[in-house]
């Protein structure tokens, strides 16, 4: 068990003034270099961070998304309130930075980031010389730079389509969207039609007529999101093609509206609590143990079985 007399002990101050901070004693008046050495010594110590009732470190959350993209989008409005979420429970003050603000000056000022949205390489390395603990979530142009968190969306792909293929379907189709690539300005595939494709193509099953289908209609079709589902169904329902009937679907994310759809949507869950989490993790281990390399961590999903598409 860590008890505040082995803290003070290794931090080198008085158990009082130990004490005091860890318990969050606002009257307590110490520099700032002592306050994270008091810090910075229990929680490397194996302290329990849920004692520890002051704020532990400010970091802050780059929000590279404009108001009307993260309305448009619900998985990074829950994603941000997640983070917020955990970084209180971890004892951090967070603070929001978009694109308007400025940001390395903000970032000399805090122990760590989070980075959601696209960055490009430059801008991840300005990051670095001025902050040297952050994690990235989604898209990293730099993983050796810092963590990245994200979802395993390529094994989810390569699930998706061996549920089709289990099923004896033959013709299978995909829609998603391009990946604005924030260094070249220019569209590039995005990684789930990436891994479709080669998945496909081992199989002996690629067929390029069901990719972005139009008149040609698959039997099982793999959407890479939610979002673009819903659009996917409001035009089949507009042709008078029933799914799952007709054709079988399967989508990304299990958003709310999943399951108030017609028909209700099965879709691989992204836990976005989880992704917060451990973002929030990462970083907070990165602060109290500095190291030389750099993690990437996967995160898998649950398939949400829904009308769209049953394995039965």
């Amino acid at each position: 068990m860590v008890t505040i007399k082995k803290i003070a002990e290794q931090s080198g101050f008085s158990q009082a003034t130990v004490s005091r901070l860890l318990k969050g004693d606002e009257s307590l008046s110490i520099a700032a270099d002592t306050r994270q050495k008091i810090i910075h010594t229990a929680l490397s110590l194996g302290y329990d961070r849920s004692k520890i009732k002051t704020t532990l470190e400010k970091i802050a959350v780059l929000f590279w998304l404009t108001e009307q993209e993260e309305l448009q989008d619900v998985y990074f409005r829950q994603l941000r309130i997640s983070l917020e979420k955990y970084a209180k429970i971890n004892n951090l003050e967070i603070q929001l930075i978009t694109h308007e603000d400025d940001v390395l000056e903000t970032l000399q000022e805090v122990a760590g980031f989070i980075g959601i949205g696209s960055f490009t390489e430059k801008e991840t390395q300005q990051f670095k010389s001025v902050c040297p603990y952050g994690v990235l979530l989604e898209i990293n142009p730099c993983p050796e730079l810092f963590d990245t968190v994200k979802p395993d969306t390529d094994r989810m792909t390569q699930l998706a389509i061996d549920l089709f293929l289990t099923k004896g379907y033959r013709k299978i189709g995909f829609i998603g969207g391009a990946y604005l690539n924030p260094d070249t300005q220019r569209a590039e595939m995005d990684s789930r039609e990436v891994i479709f494709r080669q998945t496909l193509a081992r199989r002996d099953a690629l067929d390029e007529a069901f990719l972005f289908s139009g008149d040609n209609l698959p039997e099982a079709l793999f959407v890479a999101s939610d979002t673009i589902a819903v659009g996917v169904l409001q035009a089949l329902n507009e042709r008078s093609i029933i799914i799952p009937d007709r054709l079988e679907l399967i989508s990304i994310n299990d958003n709310e509206i999943a399951k108030f759809v017609a028909p209700p949507l099965t879709t691989f869950n992204i836990d976005v609590e989880e992704i917060a989490k451990t973002a929030i993790d990462l970083l907070v281990d990165q602060i109290v143990h500095p190291r030389a390399i750099t993690k990437t961590v996967l995160l898998g999903a649950e398939l949400i079985e829904r009308k769209s598409f049953t394995q039965a």
